[in-house]
């Protein structure tokens, strides 16, 4: 009696995932047509169980499986970009026949690397990431062999090693050029605002503000905000202002939120934007318009990033084999009374 094939056998000869070949096996998963057929046929050919019997032209039709799950740790609200991007993004995938279903990961889960209960791999085409910054997080989702794709991630994460395709906006050159602006018109105190280590996005702001400094050979002032953000209220921020030894230039802020919050304590400490320091933020968010002086900030193309976070998923589903894309979408720099740039 010959040896009893299995699904490992079948994925072992075609060099592809066992899950992949469970998928094709048992009409569960979402596949292109010709991955499908190429696992049945291999299937047939070793003569494994029901498909022994199949000859190498004859397949299975493709499931219905019509969600694609969004994995998230915080939903955005109306001023944060991933609500346009969600809406554009929703609008693309159901124009497609798909639609959209949140998962929010709750602190257990995503502390024992647990998927979001409700969650069933079987059912779900693909997975797009929303405010999720962890990378041994992301390696677990990036396991499942299900088309997944990162808006934003974790701080300096590795591309390399995870099985997904990432979509940023463009961070450094932007905040390199907005530095640079500052320095020629005579600021060279300049100081970060905000956790660098929070997502890849503020690391490379970070990237963009050390990079200009370095090409005027300045440093950026030390102990002000570097890396992390420990204020819970704008008077503990006003505190830690009143305490500084002296007052940076301008202050270069991770997003309009840590910007605005940073105007609200300058002011308390009877501080005026931009006379006595000069603030920039990043996102345009609807309050950067708002708050006076109104913010010098970047230009997140919010609703286009949507579409082209489908285009990706949408692609990785119908070809799964195509080689991982970290893609960048241009942002606009819009100066303001903040930084009198």
């Amino acid at each position: 009696m010959g040896k009893r094939i299995t699904i490992q056998d079948i994925a072992d000869s075609l060099g592809v995932s066992r899950n992949t070949v469970s998928k094709a096996i048992n009409n569960t998963g979402v596949l292109a047509d010709a991955t499908r057929d190429k696992i049945l046929q291999k299937a047939a050919e070793l003569g494994y169980k029901q498909f022994s019997y199949l000859s190498p032209a004859v397949s299975v039709p493709k499931p219905e499986i019509c969600e694609i799950a969004l994995f998230t740790r915080a939903m955005p609200n109306s001023s944060h970009f991933g609500s346009k991007l969600l809406n554009t993004f929703q609008e693309k995938i159901s124009s497609n026949g798909y639609r959209l279903s949140f998962y929010l990961i709750r602190e257990q889960e995503f502390t024992d690397l647990l998927l979001p209960a409700g969650f069933d791999p079987s059912n779900s085409a693909g997975i797009i990431c929303l405010e999720l910054f962890d990378c041994a997080y992301s390696q677990m989702l990036s396991k499942l062999d299900i088309p997944l794709l990162f808006t934003d991630c974790a701080a300096n994460i590795d591309f390399t090693t995870i099985d997904a395709d990432f979509l940023l906006m463009e961070n450094r050159n932007s905040i390199s050029s907005i530095v640079q602006s500052l320095i020629k018109n005579g600021q060279h105190r300049l100081a970060f605002a905000g956790n660098i280590n929070n997502c890849q996005s503020f690391f490379e702001r970070y990237q963009g503000f050390c990079d200009a400094l370095s090409l005027s050979g300045l440093k950026p002032v030390t102990d002000i905000l570097l890396a992390d953000e420990p204020f819970h209220t704008i008077e503990q921020l006003a505190s830690y202002i009143r305490q500084l030894p002296e007052l940076p230039d301008a202050f270069i802020c991770a997003n309009d939120f840590v910007a605005m919050d940073l105007i609200k304590a300058l002011k308390q400490c009877g501080l005026s934007v931009p006379e006595d320091v000069k603030i920039t933020g990043f996102d345009n968010s609807a309050e950067s318009r708002i708050i006076e002086p109104h913010l010098t900030t970047v230009h997140i193309p919010s609703s286009a990033m949507g579409y082209i976070a489908a285009e990706l998923l949408l692609s990785r589903i119908e070809e799964p084999g195509i080689p991982y894309r970290t893609t960048y979408v241009r942002t606009v720099i819009k100066y303001r009374e903040s930084s009198h740039c």
